[in-house]
């Protein structure tokens, strides 16, 4: 038997006719230029301009919506700052951290430290031997120079969450560190004590959703690198840009649905990515996604769903109440409190399952949360009913 890989790539030599590089279409993929998020890179540099005269810049925290270009933001601002440091002779580092690798406290410490030189274990020291190691780097760094350190926690809400917050208390207590988190959620303080917050001050920067035209320009940009020429269809891009815009602009999803596109046109050998293609593309990610978290739910919020689908299918308006109701409905005597069920919302808003939105009754009548879906109806129940 011939090697499979050797197979698969003779197959794939097809796929020369449509891209050129696939690359430029992973949301990782950092371009020379990001097109419209000029004005917040140039915010985040405002604030860590101090660091090129050996001074600690301000704390930042970056807020927006998933595919709102934060991550590559605040990594094109910290090659910047490196290549500016560099010629200025300046001794800074800036370390990102994705807080879903590493998702408590010592994992961070730990992490920071071998990013630094300084050999620590993953585990088995106590925290106050890796926090002290970690603080002993900037007394006895051996470049002989002041070393300003620039932490970016990506998906802070995650880390804090799950270990507390105690990594903003360590870092923002070390001299020369800086911290710069990126947070989904505007909320995400919340998760923070008052003396962390205190410690923390930092300075603000909200990323809005894209717009259709301006995913239009992010798509036409990466397509250039990506795709041969003349293999996209006209309304390919425009497309895309359209169905990731009611995504709440996220570019993350519009890359995905393009990058799927021509990969169906290889599949399919055509010589052009048309917009069939990208209806069927939206159809395989959309599917995917949630089939493969609900059926790695746990029951209650299995039932949970179940009950904002039967909601959703009465044309319902989904308040926290009619919700919890319906949900002891479906659960009989096995439910778990009212208390726990905005858990569970909190929990699959995180997943892009539902969307939530705190609405005024008036004057005397109180604020209400009001539960949609943000899937497909006929998915959800066929993946909920195959269980």
């Amino acid at each position: 038997m011939s090697n499979i890989f050797d197979e698969i790539e003779r197959d794939d030599t097809k796929g020369v006719v449509i891209f050129k590089d696939k690359k430029p279409l992973d949301h990782r993929f950092l371009p020379e230029k990001l097109v419209h998020r000029e004005e917040q890179i140039r915010q985040i540099a405002k604030y860590w301009v101090d660091a090129l005269n050996e001074v600690t810049p301000s704390n930042v925290t970056l807020y927006g919506k998933t595919g709102t270009g934060k991550t590559a933001a605040s990594k094109f601002a910290r090659e910047q700052l490196i290549d500016a440091a560099s010629n200025k002779n300046v001794f800074v580092k800036v370390e990102y951290i994705r807080c879903t690798d590493y998702t408590t406290e010592y994992q961070v410490i730990a992490q920071l430290c071998q990013k630094l030189g300084r050999d620590v274990p993953n585990r088995g020291w106590t925290k106050g031997e890796i926090v002290n190691t970690f603080r002993d780097i900037f007394r006895t760094n051996a470049f002989g120079k002041k070393l300003i350190l620039i932490v970016i926690l990506d998906e802070i809400d995650i880390l804090l969450d799950k270990d507390g917050d105690g990594i903003l208390y360590t870092l923002t207590r070390t001299d020369n560190v800086s911290v710069l988190s990126i947070s989904n959620y505007l909320d995400f303080k919340n998760l923070i004590k008052s003396r962390v917050t205190s410690s923390l001050n930092d300075k603000e920067i909200v990323f809005p959703p894209y717009g259709a035209d301006q995913l239009s320009d992010i798509l036409t940009e990466r397509a250039e690198l990506a795709f041969n020429e003349n293999v996209l269809e006209n309304d390919v891009i425009p497309l895309c840009s359209a169905m990731a815009a009611k995504e709440e602009g996220d570019a993350r999803y519009a890359l995905d649905l393009l990058k799927n596109a021509g990969e169906l046109a290889v599949y399919d050998d055509s010589q052009k990515v048309t917009s069939e293609h990208v209806r069927i593309a939206k159809d395989r990610i959309e599917h995917n996604k949630v089939t493969d978290i609900i059926q790695t739910l746990p029951l209650q919020q299995q039932r949970v769903l179940e009950a904002i689908l039967n909601l959703t299918k009465q044309d319902e308006e989904i308040s926290s109440g009619k919700l919890y109701d319906e949900y002891k409905e479906i659960s009989k005597k096995d439910a778990v409190t009212y208390r726990r069920i905005f858990d569970f919302i909190n929990e699959l808003e995180l997943l892009g399952i539902i969307s939530t939105n705190t609405v005024s009754r008036g004057r005397g009548k109180g604020r209400t949360n009001i539960i949609k879906l943000q899937c497909n109806v006929n998915l959800l129940e066929d993946t909920l009913f195959s269980i």
